[in-house]
């Protein structure tokens, strides 16, 4: 059974960087498509970045576009979310996602990722 565990979150001024590390332990994630996704407070959860397979092929929503960038390292078979010019809005309960599926390109959907983390707190004050 996989355990995705998040890190990295806290709290933050606007304007600065946090980076999210999501930790894959009992099975191998590499060689799957992985997310993050975001939930606000009273908001449904939404996709803020995904990264493909290979790494070679990243997708980002518009409201983060820009200011995150998503990395894997296979060897430590981790996920990194690195954000840069955080924003109030940015604030939400952050988790990664893998997608067992191989067979299909990056998905933006919550329902396409088979197994979740518990997700990691950001903050960002104003």
């Amino acid at each position: 059974q996989v355990q995705l565990i998040e890190s990295g979150g806290g709290l933050v001024q606007a304007g600065g960087s946090l980076r999210l590390s999501c930790a894959a332990s009992g099975r191998t994630v590499s060689t799957y498509a992985m997310g993050w996704f975001r939930q606000a407070p009273g908001k449904e959860r939404e996709f803020a970045a995904g990264i493909s397979r290979s790494g070679s092929v990243t997708l980002y929503s518009d409201s983060v576009k820009g200011r995150f960038a998503i990395s894997r390292d296979s060897a430590k078979n981790t996920v990194y979310l690195q954000m840069d010019s955080l924003k109030p809005e940015d604030t939400a309960v952050y988790y990664c996602a893998v997608d067992w599926t191989t067979s299909r390109g990056l998905r933006t959907q919550s329902h396409d990722y088979d197994y979740w983390g518990q997700g990691t707190q950001v903050t960002v004050s104003s």
